[in-house]
């Protein structure tokens, strides 16, 4: 397996929260663990398709725990991990950035 090698802590960073919507399932998880069908309402415009994949990815990185109880019907709960929330903490300043220049943001034309 190819170790990766990053040019500095943002390009390690992105790479772990890239996409639109990691920073999005973070977090709807921050309040606490999340059932799929909860995550699909609290990420709108997510396919479930997606949902999975990033699940999987963010599983696989150790920022989500994806707990199944073994139950009928089955139960599976996702949660974040103490590296999950460490993320998110440091994504909260972004957010913040994001609502204080909302409208400048909005108003940029599409490209």
């Amino acid at each position: 397996m190819k170790k990766r090698s990053y040019t500095c802590g943002l390009d390690a960073a992105v790479d772990v929260v890239g996409g639109k919507w990691k920073a999005l399932i973070l977090w709807a998880l921050h309040s606490g663990p999340r059932r799929f069908g909860e995550l699909r309402k609290d990420v709108p415009g997510i396919s479930e398709k997606v949902l999975i994949l990033q699940l999987r990815e963010m599983e696989h990185c150790g920022l989500v725990h994806r707990e199944v109880y073994r139950e009928v019907p089955p139960k599976v709960e996702y949660s974040m991990t103490d590296f999950g929330q460490s993320l998110n903490e440091a994504l909260i300043p972004l957010g913040e950035w994001g609502e204080k220049h909302r409208e400048t943001i909005e108003a940029i034309p599409a490209a």
